[in-house]
């Protein structure tokens, strides 16, 4: 089962593959719809495999707004080319559906204003594969935020009528080893085992309360009193205890750290519903009434 192979492996059973070309390498459109971007840019902090080996050798990116050479109606036409391929979508950012999602505009193309609406619609129905990338693709996340003028939505509410699987990797922003071993399953085995919610198990199944560096202050219940503090935050709006992913085994910026070792609680910001269920962030409260 696929929660039962860990990342490590997938990775280098994916690099072995692409090593001795029994691994065909599949094209892959990332669509940045209404968002800041995020995601793409922890991607292109990757490490082992790096960025640019990921869509160098594992992928054959086609269409980014960020990362692609060409500009202009080529770059679309590279969108539209790719659409008669087997390719993998990646949506970041949630899609804008307020006027025709007039709020998100990707390309000019034959002198019309091409919305990511549009894009996620068009290449939604021909993927092999369909990634919703970071906390505003997965759930709306900061996009879909109240008030919400432009009235985004995650990609599988935008979806639920085309009655397509997306597949959720949250984060504000997603960790790039979250979307590179997701894909490297995806090219190897096909879907992972995903929970209700749709989010790889072998990723989002244990929450980080439970392998946290201050479980040990939780169970014997010795709480932080202030920021900074080397107990655990639980009662200044810690949300370790709600929230599935392994920051705390994996860390960021190539294992360097994550937040509750900076001395930051857990915002919960892979959950849906954040920011604003989530809020607020520092909360100088009992754990009764939280």
């Amino acid at each position: 089962m696929s929660k039962k192979r860990c990342q490590r492996e997938l990775l280098q059973t994916a690099m072995e593959g692409i090593k001795n070309n029994s691994i065909k390498k599949t094209k892959l459109i990332w669509l940045e719809a209404c968002g800041c971007s995020g995601n793409i840019i922890s991607l292109l902090d990757a490490n082992n495999p790096d960025a640019p080996y990921f869509l160098s050798n594992m992928v054959d990116i086609t269409y980014n707004n960020s990362v692609m050479g060409a500009e202009g109606q080529r770059a679309f036409e590279k969108f539209l080319e790719t659409l008669d391929t087997e390719f993998i979508l990646v949506v970041e950012g949630a899609v804008t559906s307020r006027d025709n999602g007039l709020y998100n505009i990707i390309a000019e193309y034959n002198g019309k204003l091409i919305s990511g609406a549009e894009a996620v619609s068009l290449a939604a129905g021909k993927a092999k594969y369909i990634l919703s990338v970071g906390t505003c693709a997965s759930y709306g996340g900061p996009s879909a935020a109240k008030p919400n003028p432009s009235q985004s939505k995650s990609v599988p509410d935008f979806l639920s009528d085309q009655k397509v699987k997306v597949i959720r990797i949250p984060g504000c922003p997603a960790h790039p080893q979250w979307v590179i071993s997701t894909i490297a399953h995806l090219i190897l085995y096909g879907l992972p085992e995903l929970d209700i919610d749709g989010r790889p198990l072998f990723l989002y199944e244990a929450t980080i309360h439970t392998y946290c560096s201050r479980r040990s202050f939780f169970d014997k219940k010795i709480f932080a009193k202030k920021l900074g503090d080397k107990e655990c935050m639980y009662q200044l709006g810690c949300r370790g205890p709600i929230t599935r992913s392994d920051c705390p085994l994996r860390k960021w910026n190539d294992r360097v750290n994550w937040p509750v070792e900076d001395n930051t609680p857990c915002i919960g910001c892979v959950n849906s519903g954040f920011p604003d269920s989530m809020e607020p962030f520092i909360n100088f409260q009992s754990g009764e009434k939280q």
